[in-house]
């Protein structure tokens, strides 16, 4: 599965210490782990209507984006640094939080639809297409957990401890399986990240 070098690394979330632990904001917790992997600090940039961290990554720049548009506004802080830096829609890998499924679970994903996650249809619509890499964290879905909360206050809300133990143990993973990610070796990621998904 050829595709272009990932070289902007986006992460789903919405800005506020309030929402800082809530499901939403998944992938906000794996750019931040990301970021400081490789010693880059995010800074607020007016320009990008986000935080943006620079890295460099095997001699090549890397940005991590975290937009503080809210969710539902997320492309145009993508499409704003995408379009600054002339980064192509297959080099972006959009790190999300995933109803579909389990605490636990990642997978990657490249184009397909938004589900009706907002940050995705934004950044789709902002944007052109969906021919973007996703991971997508799993957190459950309020009726897989038994719960009888509605989506939109499930996503808004902490996790249990032991659905966030869960979702901690997958990002450990994602740690793990940056290097082929950021190479854009997507088989062998998916691989790694699947296999290591059944024996968790």
């Amino acid at each position: 599965m050829a595709t272009d070098l990932i070289s902007l690394v986006v992460g789903l979330g919405n800005p506020g210490s309030q929402y800082d632990r809530t499901r939403h904001n998944a992938g906000f917790w794996l750019v931040d782990r990301w970021a400081n992997k490789l010693s880059a600090n995010f800074r607020a940039e007016k320009s990008f209507f986000g935080e943006v961290a620079k890295a460099k990554w095997q001699g090549r720049q890397i940005w991590f984006l975290k937009p503080s548009t809210f969710m539902n506004r997320s492309g145009q802080s993508v499409g704003a640094l995408a379009r600054f830096y002339k980064v192509p829609l297959s080099s972006i890998l959009v790190a999300h939080d995933e109803l579909d499924l389990l605490p636990g679970q990642v997978r990657i994903k490249s184009g397909g639809g938004h589900a009706g996650h907002n940050g995705l249809r934004d950044i789709q619509s902002v944007m052109g297409g969906p021919g973007f890499w996703r991971l997508r964290i799993g957190i459950g879905h309020p009726r897989s957990l038994g719960l009888m909360q509605g989506v939109a206050d499930f996503v808004l809300h902490p996790p249990s401890h032991e659905d966030q133990t869960a979702i901690d143990r997958a990002l450990d993973r994602c740690d793990q399986a940056m290097p082929l990610l950021l190479e854009a070796d997507m088989n062998r990621a998916m691989a790694q990240l699947h296999r290591d998904d059944e024996l968790a």
